[in-house]
């Protein structure tokens, strides 16, 4: 296999590792805001109780987005390229990782965001003491510290960190090594499954190959759905010990505010999580088993979950391709064919 590339200047190579850092947040934030404008329409869908407090987390979405576009780009090179189709693809050990180092960044942000919803339900809020969750939060910030609004972030760390290495993993994994290798099988074979077809290619001299357009699309949109589905798998029962633990978050704040020592607090969290643990037992016993607990409503929340995360991935990779530099092209070398792939 062999890829070729359109000779660029020196001048011209500055200016778009210069650029691309801002074509990465472009990127990121139109993805994040699809995503986040597709779950809130899923979510009114299916009723779910979406209060006027919780907006669409684009920020967050676009922290995730971007970050890990800057990680691949430091793991594998041709991605810091900027180029709209990396070839060779990044192998899943790189995607993993980048995936992993965003779902961490994000959850330093979305973490506390999620501490602050969990208290603004238990504790009465939204009946209008406060204008906003930002006055409630300010308020919950002076009297907990930082300390007090990261409480539980463990949990939140591990969901993030390894639902998103995992999510970023499919979906690169799908859209490219497996085009790639279906694109190669399929054509490659051509010659075996009709030899006239062939004949008449070499006659006229049409040794070059392009897939059909509405190929990519599918095999694009079926990584969105891997993506989103593998990643529930991992972030949905985490999520449902998260929400467990969260239920000890009035208790953790009152210890907080009367600002016990370092040694004091960690061992007020050490036992919150052994409560938790004791708590997640029993629960779990009675169900009938720990999997049977923790992936109850499982199908009902990745089918939720599956349309906007599926788009925010399309409009991720379209806006990637849109600011991507006009050197991608790809020929790809196959029984003495070449399989042509632009964008």
């Amino acid at each position: 296999m062999a890829s070729s590339t359109a000779a660029e200047s020196s001048d011209t190579d500055s200016d778009n590792f210069r650029q691309n850092p801002r074509s990465n947040a472009a990127t990121g934030a139109s993805a994040a805001g699809t995503r986040a404008l597709s779950a809130q329409l899923i979510a009114f869908y299916f009723r779910a109780p979406v209060k006027a407090f919780f907006r669409t987390r684009v920020d967050v979405g676009a922290i995730l987005y971007t970050s890990y576009l800057q990680a691949l780009g430091a793991l594998h090179a041709p991605a810091k390229e900027g180029k709209g189709r990396i070839y060779p693809p990044a192998p899943p050990t790189s995607t993993f990782a980048a995936g992993f180092s965003a779902g961490a960044i994000q959850s330093l942000i979305a973490a506390p965001l999620d501490a602050l919803q969990v208290r603004l339900r238990t504790s009465g809020v939204l009946e209008g003491q406060y204008q906003n969750m930002w006055e409630y939060g300010w308020k919950k910030l002076r009297e907990i510290g930082v300390r007090g609004i990261f409480a539980g972030w463990s949990l939140s760390l591990m969901r993030d960190s390894f639902g998103y290495a995992v999510f970023f993993t499919s979906f690169e994994y799908m859209k490219s090594q497996a085009y790639y290798s279906y694109i190669i099988w399929y054509y490659g074979s051509l010659q075996r499954k009709d030899p006239s077809k062939i004949a008449a290619l070499q006659e006229y001299s049409k040794t070059t190959i392009k897939p059909h357009y509405a190929l990519e699309p599918c095999f694009l949109l079926g990584a969105g759905i891997a993506a989103s589905v593998s990643q529930q798998v991992i972030s949905y029962p985490l999520g449902i010990i998260q929400n467990l633990h969260y239920g000890r978050l009035e208790y953790l704040d009152h210890q907080a505010s009367l600002r016990h020592s370092r040694p004091q607090m960690l061992k007020h969290y050490y036992h919150a999580y052994q409560e938790t643990f004791k708590r997640c037992q029993k629960r779990a016993s009675r169900s009938g088993g720990w999997m049977r607990w923790l992936y109850k409503g499982f199908l009902r929340s990745s089918i939720r979950q599956v349309p906007s995360t599926s788009a925010g991935l399309v409009i991720f990779e379209l806006m990637r391709r849109k600011y991507a530099t006009a050197a991608d092209t790809v020929l790809i070398e196959k029984d003495g064919f070449d399989i042509l792939l632009t964008n």
